[in-house]
């Protein structure tokens, strides 16, 4: 009673404990751990069951122990002779497990007959069979220049499908003097290589360099795999182009013609690309009218003729040639090219008048100006020199001027690339004075990147050239204000001052940084698609294209991550953008990265861990991973019958799950030694006869806020036990058969029933063969023993055999075979067989003839004989009816229909003959009636004589009567003595009979009360009937 209480609370519910669960050992799965490596050949012993669980070996073939495998291709399996478990194939732990650190498989066998299920552990052992792999079997880098020294730059690691120690365990660098490795562990995505720059990259110095990167694993010995890493370095414009030559001289016709070639200079950039390939033109400082002279090829530095060169306008050109790289921010250098023009005297004097006072007063002293001209021949040398004479007679003789300084502003745009050293050429001041007047000094206002140089280019003066001291800096200054002063020589001097303003253009030198250290957020799961998770955010200290910040995911992040959100490349909002599932991953490590824009990007990364917050969104899942077909019905309590696994992929309380069979069924839970494992055992008796089938329903919820629950039902079939006997339809049966029957033909059935199915329920007959009485009787008897049907050998009659007794037994074909057995009472009912025999008259030789004697006077109703006749049938067959078939005169006798009673039916006359022929017809009331005639002769005599001898005959009819009534009560005590010693026999047989194969006998009377026979006879005056089981003898008259 308690242990009934005691199930009926597991079924309730599926709280674990771990006293029940010992309790229930018996009925619940044993836990064992093996363990093997992986790759051991087919057939390899895993562990001995037998020993270990302590089973029966000699029961394993007939409980059918084997392994219960969901997949289609098992692992191991175990011999039913031996009880080991073996390896099935080969097992590849990195197929199997993946790269778990521990590789446990979950084995569970089965027992049968009872259920009895084990769980065994098997870890597969991980051996050193991989050698780590890299993705990529050469990385090619493209690194900027300009990049500075500590930048990182993240590889792609090498996996290794072996596990724990056997996995990735460090990187190797190849020696460089320009990177190192260094090494981040990453958990779950392993130790992740990463290159720093330790040194600054010279592109000029080597164009790329080769590196080696190995993966090594903790085997010993340890295996490894290699990456050839190739760094491409990315050319900055940090070279200024460089003239051939140090100084370019030409001489120059004068009046040469238009595309007359002068002089081609040549440069060369160190630099790569569009910042290696220079383009010429003419100096800033360069005057317009130049530009209208000469004309300089960008591409090939050809300086040609473009205008009228005329040596009386300027005899030498210095022309400041400019070669500039075509970098984003072009570097240029200046070289200056003399060109000499050589004079042609093409020019005639010229006399200008430049003031004129048409009259002058007469007393005008001497020396009176009284015009202002100029002498001027354009050319040079001899053909410029110019003789000029006024004419003897006329009293006059012949006799010059300055302008100011200028004040001016100039810019420069510089790039921070520039490398000290770096010279940039300015204008030069314009002084009137000549001389000791003219500009002999310029000065520079104080400044910590720039020095000032002069060049002293002769006549042109001197040539201020501002000289790069210290590299700039945009991020530090965007731009720089300087004061250039030009002095003369004067006393005191005279200065003029430019004031130049340097904007200092950005190189792409600064990597974008991060504003956190860190990213790390929460988010649930399920969260919708577009839901922002958290917004990184990152500066870059360059401007324009180079400070503007994209954001990606790193190289290293996986297309599955990829799938599941997305970033922002503007804004740096990671969103999701694909399902989230906390039971599939609950951390996420990306890594993001952000980029500038600049020519060569640079670019940084930080992880954003991203913690998946558990909803209670998975409904529990029951799996059936035992489930015997059928249960026999005499099962006792605590027999197992299935035994399911319950899971939620939830975690916490939203994965704690409650169970229970709901509805009201034999069947309760039992918890197993693992956790999460039930047994479903019976809890009471079945009966197949009273159910065969149960749709057990079990449900699973869990602890969830809203709880989540998930229903599966499982049908048990209770499988029959020979446990009912066969049951009559009815018992006694009581069947009635025609005498006369055909020998062979069927007489009745019986039909018996079974509660059980199948072979249980499959019934033979049989009449047992056992006892003198039954072997009489069932001699003539068979029976179909899989119908019930009985025929008989031969026919009845009624006459010899009117009611026999027999038992037939109906057995099952169960194991062991259970019977039961009937009494039959066959009562043989009469047919109209018999045709009626006379007893009276009956002549000596035996025919129906008689002779009566009366005398002529007897009165009208005179007794003149009786005719006496018995029929051997009963009933109504059995009763007779005489009848007159033939008489001589039918006026003097009359016969009695029922007794058979010739009486006068008038006085006789003289005239009436004195013999009558009477023939009596004898007939019987069947159905087809049968008869017999009677021949009676009556004899008319006198008075005297007919007295004689009736008195003979009278004496000899009471003799007769005498006798007869003597043998009547002989015949009724021997037929009362039969019925009463019969009636002994059977309640005898009754209380004797055996309760395996026969049952009960009810006393049931025959149909009329009497035993189906009468005789009715006459005998003188009286009529009798023996009829009844006890003979009765009533007299009719």
């Amino acid at each position: 009673m308690e242990r009934g209480k005691f199930e009926a609370r597991l079924g309730k519910g599926c709280i674990t404990r771990f006293a029940v669960a010992m309790l229930l050992l018996s009925a619940t799965s044993a836990q064992l751990r093996y363990s093997i490596s992986e790759e051991v050949n087919d057939g390899t012993a895993v562990g001995n069951l037998v020993k270990d669980l302590g089973l029966d070996k000699s029961t394993l073939k007939s409980r059918k122990y084997r392994v219960v495998s969901g997949g289609a291709d098992p692992l191991f399996y175990v011999n039913e002779s031996d009880g080991v478990l073996y390896v099935t194939r080969r097992i590849d732990r990195e197929e199997v497990c993946a790269q778990s650190s521990v590789c446990l498989i979950n084995v569970k066998t089965v027992l049968e007959a009872p259920l009895e299920v084990h769980n065994i552990a098997v870890e597969v052992l991980d051996i050193n069979d991989h050698s780590p792999n890299f993705s990529e079997a050469e990385k090619i880098l493209e690194i900027s220049e300009s990049v500075l020294p500590g930048a990182r730059f993240q590889l792609k690691p090498a996996r290794d499908l072996d596990s724990g120690q056997f996995s990735i365990q460090q990187y190797k660098l190849s020696q460089d003097d320009h990177f190192r490795l260094e090494v981040r562990d990453k958990e779950d995505d392993g130790k992740i290589p990463i290159l720093v720059l330790k040194k600054s990259l010279d592109r000029e110095a080597a164009r790329s360099h080769s590196l080696l990167l190995t993966a090594l694993d903790g085997g010993k010995p340890p295996k490894s795999g290699d990456m050839k890493i190739r760094v491409n370095v990315l050319d900055v414009n940090d070279n200024s182009p460089v003239f051939s030559m140090d100084v370019y001289s030409a001489t120059l016709m004068e009046n040469s013609p238009l595309g007359n070639t002068v002089v081609q200079v040549n440069a060369t950039d160190l630099d790569d690309g569009q910042n290696g390939e220079i383009f010429f033109s003419f100096g800033n400082s360069v005057s317009s009218n130049i530009f209208s002279i000469f004309d300089i090829n960008k591409s090939t530095g050809q300086i040609t003729v473009k205008g009228h060169v005329d040596y009386e306008q300027k005899e030498k050109y210095e022309i400041e040639i400019q070669a500039s790289d075509k970098g984003l921010a072009p570097l240029t250098a200046e070289k200056n090219v003399i060109i000499k023009i050589i004079d042609v005297n093409d020019n005639a004097p010229e006399i200008e008048i430049t003031s004129f006072s048409s009259s002058i007063p007469e007393d005008s002293r001497p020396g009176t100006t009284v015009a202002l001209i100029s002498v001027n021949d354009l050319d040079s040398g001899l053909n410029g020199k110019v003789i000029c004479s006024i004419g003897e007679e006329a009293p006059f003789s012949l006799l010059p001027s300055m302008q100011h300084n200028m004040f001016s502003l100039t810019h420069l745009e510089i790039s921070e690339s520039a490398l000290s050293g770096a010279r940039f050429q300015l204008q030069d001041a314009r002084d009137p004075d000549s001389g000791l007047f003219s500009v002999q000094q310029y000065k520079l206002s104080q400044n910590d990147h720039f020095r000032l140089e002069i060049k002293d280019r002769g006549q042109d003066g001197k040539i201020p050239v501002l000289f790069l001291h210290k590299p700039l800096d945009r991020e530090v200054a965007r731009s720089h204000r300087l004061l250039l002063t030009a002095v003369d020589g004067g006393k005191p001097p005279k200065s003029g001052t430019m004031g130049i303003v340097i904007n200092v253009l950005d190189v792409n030198d600064n990597m974008p940084v991060f504003t956190r250290e860190s990213y790390t957020v929460e988010l649930n799961e399920n969260s919708p698609v577009g839901t922002t998770v958290i917004q990184v955010n990152a500066t870059d200290k360059d401007e324009g294209l180079n400070g503007e910040v994209v954001y990606s995911f790193g190289d290293n992040v996986n297309n599955k991550l990829r799938k599941l959100f997305e970033i922002d490349t503007i804004t740096g909002a990671i969103t999701v953008k694909g399902l989230l599932d906390y039971e599939a991953k609950d951390r996420y490590e990306i890594d993001i990265k952000a980029s500038d824009k600049g020519p060569v990007p640079l670019s940084t990364e930080k992880s954003v861990i991203i913690a998946v917050v558990d909803l209670n969104d998975n409904a529990p899942e029951i799996e059936v991973t035992s489930l015997s077909s059928a249960i026999p019905e005499d099962s006792k309590p605590g027999r197992t019958v299935a035994l399911i696994s319950v899971s939620d992929k939830d975690s916490g309380v939203n994965g704690k799950v409650i169970c229970s069979i709901i509805d009201d069924v034999p069947f309760t839970l039992t918890p197993s030694l693992q956790e999460n494992m039930f047994s479903i055992v019976t809890k009471s008796l079945l009966d197949r006869e009273h159910k065969s089938k149960y749709e057990v329903t079990i449900i699973a919820k869990d602890a969830g806020e809203p709880a989540l629950s998930v229903q599966k039902t499982i049908s048990v079939t209770v499988s029959d036990v020979n446990d009912n006997n066969p049951e009559f339809s009815t018992n006694p049966y009581n069947f009635y058969v025609t005498e006369n029957n055909v020998a062979g033909a069927s007489l009745f059935s019986l039909n018996a029933f079974d509660y059980d199915e199948g072979d249980n329920a499959h019934i033979s007959y049989k009449i047992p063969r056992s006892g003198a009485a039954h072997k009489t009787v069932t001699t003539f008897l068979n029976i179909n023993s899989e119908t019930g049907t009985i025929v008989a050998l031969k026919s009845f009659d009624f006459e010899t055999l009117k009611t026999f007794q027999f038992q037939v037994v109906a057995t099952d074909s169960g194991t062991p075979s259970l019977s039961s057995n009937v009494t039959v009472n066959v009562f043989i009912l009469d047919q109209n067989d018999n045709a009626p025999v006379i007893l009276y008259p009956l002549s000596s030789n035996g025919s129906a003839e008689g002779v009566e004697e009366i005398p002529r006077n007897v009165n009208a109703g005179h007794l003149v004989t009786k005719v006496r006749a018995y029929d051997a049938d009963i009933g109504y067959s059995g009763w007779l009816l005489f009848s007159l078939q033939e008489v001589t005169d039918h006026s003097l006798f009359g016969l009695d229909r029922y007794t058979g009673q010739i009486r006068t039916l008038r006085s006789f006359t003289e005239t009436d003959e004195a013999e009558h022929k009477l023939v009596i017809l004898v007939k019987d009331n069947g159905n087809v009636s049968l008869s017999a005639t009677a021949t009676v002769i009556v004899k008319l005599v006198e008075p005297k004589e007919a007295f004689a001898a009736s008195d003979v005959k009278s004496a000899a009819n009471d003799d007769e009567g005498n006798d007869v009534t003597f043998y009547l009560m002989i015949t009724l005590g021997a037929v009362s003595v039969l019925f009463i010693i019969s009636i002994i026999v059977l309640i005898a047989m009754q209380c004797s009979k055996s309760t395996d194969y026969s049952s009960k006998y009810l006393q049931e009377t025959n149909y009329d009360g009497t035993l189906c026979h009468s005789i009715q006879y006459r005998s003188g005056d009286k009529r009798y009937i023996i009829s009844g089981c006890l003979l009765a003898c009533t007299p009719r008259s």
